[in-house]
């Protein structure tokens, strides 16, 4: 089985929001399984342990290139999720996604173009996107 297409997930989203049909609604149910995925990594972390957090400060010298700082650069996390947190959080981010999916119907905006326009702008600004 293939996954749907935005589109076709847009279109899903729009035949089941039954409940929560309130741009309001929709706003606060969206923050709230954002809130949801966040707690499902800190509990792979507090609770299961399956991996940890090493944050501290990021060593990054003026002179690096891309290449260096991709390599010398840490991301904090060591270990795996185990299939439990994997699956957890794989469960919150859908629901995630399927409130910024009803969002977006309400708001008469397909996602497709907002992942376009933020590819283009990516691809445009490169390495200075997120500075």
């Amino acid at each position: 089985m293939n996954a749907p297409t935005l589109e076709q997930f847009q279109q899903q989203v729009s035949e089941l929001l039954l409940r929560h049909r309130s741009l309001l609604d929709v706003m606060s149910k969206y923050g709230q399984s954002g809130a949801s995925v966040n707690r499902a990594v800190a509990k792979s972390v507090t609770e299961c342990g399956c991996i940890e957090l090493n944050a501290r400060k990021q060593q990054f010298a003026d002179d690096f290139n891309l290449e260096q700082a991709k390599t010398k650069l840490h991301h904090h996390i060591s270990g795996e999720l185990c299939e439990h947190c994997k699956e957890a959080i794989q469960n919150d981010l859908g629901r995630n996604l399927f409130y910024m999916s009803a969002m977006a119907n309400l708001l008469d905006i397909k996602l497709e173009d907002v992942i376009k326009r933020e590819s283009d702008k990516c691809s445009t600004l490169g390495l200075f996107n997120l500075t």
